[in-house]
């Protein structure tokens, strides 16, 4: 790659989060790259107004994640339009240094995928890890002491849940936002038993994963817990787990600047 900024894109499917780095000079392959800024937007929608200011000045490279297409298209479209100086790459499975051990690795989605980059990049030496995050789904996916790609679990995520309780008759939406602290076990009233129901379920749910998968591992593993909607679970989750924001962003980073054989590999 070259000294250009790099600017990372997750296109999720509710939101989209751009970071970009300085990956100039020799990066440390022991240090995990963070984004000196970012920002976020909702899947589909343009960029806010004043977005292009924000950006680095000077040509920069693109690689975007993606798992909406109509998405992509339209950021790619804006890109064209506000950064034509800029090279744009949409990046495959083959683009993301990881082997991946599952069925159809074809079908695993790009994110959990750029999320392993970097936490093969966190994780101990010789030691397995577990990767927490959240979007639409929560996902648990679990790193072979190898750096593979072990598979893991999906689960519903807090958007998702509460609008298929919402179809139910005479139940409000209840919305859990990131920031908001841990709801009470007991709601005095039907939103909060819903907002408990979303965040201690989930919370109960993730450690059971966690868990069972810990069980599968010759000691225990390293856990990395990322997106905005997980970072209140991390205190639930014992000692070994760590919040890590932006860990999509940083694997695609990891795999702009990466050669040799991934992780995994025989």
């Amino acid at each position: 790659m070259s000294d250009a900024p790099l600017i990372a894109v997750d296109i999720g499917n509710s939101s989209t989060k751009i970071g970009w780095f300085d990956l100039s000079g020799n990066p440390s392959a022991k240090k995990l790259p963070r984004p000196l800024a970012t920002s976020k937007f909702p899947t589909g929608k343009l960029p806010p107004d004043g977005f292009v200011n924000s950006l680095p000045a000077e040509s920069s490279q693109w690689r975007i994640v993606s798992v909406h297409r109509e998405g992509t298209r339209i950021l790619s479209n804006w890109i064209e339009v506000n950064r034509g100086q800029d090279a744009v790459h949409v990046i495959d499975r083959q683009d993301l240094p990881v082997v991946v051990r599952v069925d159809f690795p074809e079908r695993v989605s790009l994110d959990r995928l750029a999320a392993a980059v970097a936490a093969n990049v966190l994780r101990a030496t010789n030691s397995t890890a577990i990767v927490i995050g959240a979007g639409s789904a929560i996902t648990v996916n679990l790193i072979a002491q190898d750096g593979a790609f072990e598979g893991g679990v999906i689960l519903p995520g807090f958007r998702m849940s509460a609008e298929a309780l919402y179809g139910a008759d005479l139940l409000p939406l209840a919305v859990f936002a990131p920031n908001d602290a841990p709801p009470a076990v007991v709601g005095k009233n039907t939103e909060d038993a819903i907002r408990s129901g979303l965040f201690w379920g989930a919370v109960g749910a993730v450690r059971e994963v966690v868990a069972r998968i810990s069980e599968s591992c010759a000691k225990p593993p390293d856990i990395f817990v990322t997106g905005g909607d997980l970072r209140q679970f991390t205190q639930h989750l014992g000692d070994q787990a760590t919040f890590v924001p932006d860990m999509v962003l940083s694997g695609i980073a990891v795999a702009a600047t990466c050669s040799g054989s991934p992780p995994g590999k025989e």
